[in-house]
């Protein structure tokens, strides 16, 4: 299912910055995710700064692309009362993942809207929901980020290379995920020495329902996440300029 009370609004007024639509589905056919509640966010919610944007992002090609597409124009999913309703309907400790594709919704490129997240993260209490940010780390975003960690909405710092997860997990606000060259299999260290574990469901071993290792706040393995996708081989190429961090 997807939110109900979907604004009637054209394509423009779809991508404005002030307006975003996010779409919840109670069981997810994503391989990787397993049949655990997922939610989209409309493309505009996706940082001006991410590395990513057209050029590799594994969101923009392949079915999903087609899916967040019709989110990002108003064609499917609601409003943000319409998701944190959605939330409050799960079962107490339930597994979910926020945003398979977007970003947390911004108060104005780059910064992190803390009142909507504060939202989401109460509307999550006693449940157990997750997501990725590739929003940068500034200080007003790392207190919102904190925060919803806090309050029990695990929130991962999306690194783009192994000495910006050293850099990020410097910090101690967030549990960080990196990407990695499309082969990875096994453990790799970043320069610090910290332990990268590849995603397991990135091997075809699990999924995100029967692992759950991304939705624990406290942990201190950074997870990482091979490049897959049409745009592989341009993820690995801004993976690899990013051994100069």
């Amino acid at each position: 299912m997807h939110s109900c009370g979907r604004p009637q609004r054209s394509v423009a007024a779809a991508m404005s910055p002030s307006i975003f639509t996010y779409h919840f589905i109670r069981i997810s056919r994503n391989a990787k995710t397993g049949p655990i509640p997922v939610t989209t966010t409309s493309a505009n919610s996706c940082p001006p700064g991410c590395s990513f944007k057209r050029n590799g992002c594994y969101a923009e090609s392949g079915p999903l692309a087609l899916h967040w597409r019709a989110v990002s124009d108003g064609e499917r999913g609601g409003s943000f009362d319409a998701l944190l309703q959605d939330i409050s309907t799960l079962r107490r400790h339930a597994l979910w993942r926020h945003n398979q594709a977007g970003d947390l919704t911004p108060s104005s490129p780059g910064v992190i809207d803390a009142r909507l997240l504060n939202r989401l993260a109460m509307a999550n209490r006693g449940r157990r929901g997750f997501t990725y940010t590739h929003y940068p780390a500034t200080p007003k975003n790392e207190e919102a980020i904190l925060n919803a960690n806090r309050l029990g909405f695990t929130v991962n710092l999306s690194a783009e290379a192994l000495g910006q997860a050293d850099m990020y997990a410097d910090r101690g606000i967030a549990p960080v995920v990196v990407v990695l060259p499309k082969d990875t299999t096994k453990p790799v260290r970043t320069p610090a020495g910290r332990s990268v574990i590849v995603c397991p469901a990135s091997l075809g071993n699990t999924d995100c329902l029967n692992c759950g290792i991304c939705q624990q706040r406290e942990r201190v393995a950074i997870m990482g996440f091979p490049a897959h996708g049409a745009g592989a081989k341009r993820v690995e190429a801004i993976f690899l300029k990013g051994a100069l961090w």
